[in-house]
């Protein structure tokens, strides 16, 4: 089986509701898509039910309508931002809206799954925006995936990443109480079956914009970054390089510009 084929784009640094619109769009073109697929083979079936054979300039006709969807894996950056899943809990932000301006930080409730987080400069955030009915329909194993993707590029520095259970995102030392931190946040929206939102993996990130939240509503847990285990500034370019590998390896893809 040939492998899907994922366009892959650099968004570079980019405010996070620009980032946001434009995963929407994407994913409502793809909807769009699908359910216009999904009426033209109803319509076609129901009139091969009947003896007619559609009319191919029909523009409903199933052989006029392009029959896959796009995937995309987005990689960015974005300025300093605080957002809220749409099950988060609002107390877990710890600073005032007054004091987010004052330091120049915005603040988003969104539509993605997970509670409150952090993005911010030399911090990766990845959006997949996939079709998994083209993999499999299991958000939980799609998480697993990402969660994995992760896994694989931290060992390349030497980091061992892990998952707690119950939890989303992936961890250092994950099975030793009182040791956990968290190094990449994950939080995703799927709507059918397309998914949008995704990870944020902290590679040379200011740790203190943390100390204004609970990260992910998980009290007495730390967050960390690969600068941190590593003790050392890491070549964000690289590490971009080896999620796009990780990437096209977990999901059995590859990646084109």
């Amino acid at each position: 089986m040939d492998k899907q084929l994922v366009t892959y784009k650099d968004l570079g640094l980019i405010d996070y509701k620009t980032a946001w619109d434009y995963q929407e769009a994407l994913l409502r073109e793809n909807v769009r898509l699908k359910s216009a697929v999904a009426k033209a083979l109803i319509q076609n079936s129901e009139l091969s039910n009947l003896g007619i054979e559609p009319d191919q300039s029909d523009p409903l006709a199933e052989s006029s309508i392009p029959l896959s969807t796009t995937h995309y894996f987005l990689l960015c950056e974005h300025p300093p931002v605080y957002t809220l899943g749409k099950s988060g809990h609002i107390e877990n932000v710890l600073i005032s809206e007054a004091e987010m301006d004052q330091q120049g930080i915005q603040f988003y409730k969104t539509n993605r799954g997970g509670d409150i987080t952090f993005h911010g400069p030399h911090q990766i955030v990845g959006y997949p925006i996939i079709d998994l009915e083209k993999f499999y329909t299991d958000i939980g194993r799609y998480l697993r995936d990402l969660e994995e993707v992760i896994i694989l590029t931290l060992a390349e520095y030497d980091i061992i990443g892990g998952r707690i259970k119950g939890e989303t995102g992936v961890w250092i030392e994950a099975g030793i109480a009182g040791k956990e931190r968290k190094i990449c946040a994950m939080g995703v929206r799927c709507s059918r079956w397309i998914t949008m939102h995704g990870f944020a993996l902290n590679v040379n990130t200011d740790l203190n914009y943390f100390k204004n939240i609970i990260p992910c509503g998980i009290e007495n847990k730390k967050v960390t970054s690969i600068a941190s285990e590593v003790n050392r500034a890491v070549d964000m370019v690289e590490v971009k390089e080896k999620l796009q590998r990780n990437f096209e390896k977990v999901f059995n893809v590859t990646l084109i510009q």
